[in-house]
């Protein structure tokens, strides 16, 4: 795949993320939540000035230095080493359009606007957003494909 293809689905992620993010800015209340799935999938409007689970509130400093470094590994490793493996490419195309997603409320707002709300019989996960969903899938499927490259390389140096 080309290069480009990992940029525009981070692109997208970014376009998706924000838009759905102004819905709910523009359409609901703060806390204002409407069931969906009713007891399983709500929106809810939720603002978050931390990290995941709401850890290190108010610690804007630390998230801007995180994702200048993290934006910085990605698109290094995006022009050298996945350039031409999907299996690179993607997720991390994921994780770059998730991570400059959230960044773009941090610095347009101070905090994250999350609003998907989702419970397992009487447990409510935290509330998350689009940009979140893609860099817990972006950096799954990382680890997975890094899991299964180094499997393949001690089978490889089994049988040399």
């Amino acid at each position: 795949m080309k290069l480009s293809l990992y940029y525009g689905l981070a692109l997208i992620i970014i376009a998706l993320d924000q838009w759905t993010k102004q819905l709910v800015k523009s359409g609901m209340e703060l806390g204002e939540s409407r069931p969906i799935i009713d007891g399983v999938l709500h929106l809810t409007s939720h603002r978050n000035a931390g990290a995941a689970f709401g850890i290190l509130q108010g610690q804007q400093w630390l998230f801007f230095i995180v994702t200048v470094v993290v934006t910085i590994f990605i698109i290094y490793y995006m022009q050298t080493h996945a350039r031409f493996n999907p299996w690179y490419g993607i997720p991390l195309g994921l994780v770059f359009g998730g991570a400059i997603g959230n960044f773009i409320d941090r610095l347009a707002y101070g905090e994250v606007v999350d609003f998907i709300d989702v419970y397992i019989g009487t447990y409510s996960f935290p509330i998350f957003n689009v940009a979140d969903m893609a860099l817990v899938v972006g950096v799954g499927f990382l680890i997975v494909r890094m899991f299964m490259d180094e499997r393949k390389e001690k089978e490889q140096n089994a049988n040399e």
